[in-house]
């Protein structure tokens, strides 16, 4: 959800698998789209079907950004991984 919040309007599937390797994570866009797949299910994530692009051969891009409800469960996620930070004093 991070990467399709920084990628703003670009954010569909090959941007994202880069994004994701440029931090290290190597997946496929299949893979990436399973992911996206289930947390739009939870309501974490809409998406929405672009204009058909000619260097796609006429196919359309699917573009996702993250719901209110994915950025509360965001906030939520740093929150319990900055208490767990302070509980740990040798990484201080």
């Amino acid at each position: 959800m991070l990467t399709v919040l920084r990628l703003g309007e670009n954010a569909y599937g090959v941007p994202i698998v880069d994004e994701l390797e440029r931090s290290g994570w190597r997946m496929s866009v299949a893979t990436v789209y399973v992911a996206l797949g289930g947390l739009e299910e939870r309501g974490l994530v809409t998406s929405a079907t672009g204009e058909p692009t000619s260097e796609r051969g006429g196919r359309a891009k699917r573009f996702y950004r993250v719901t209110a409800k994915g950025i509360r469960q965001i906030r939520t996620f740093k929150n319990t991984l900055v208490q767990l930070w302070r509980d740990v004093p040798q990484l201080q």
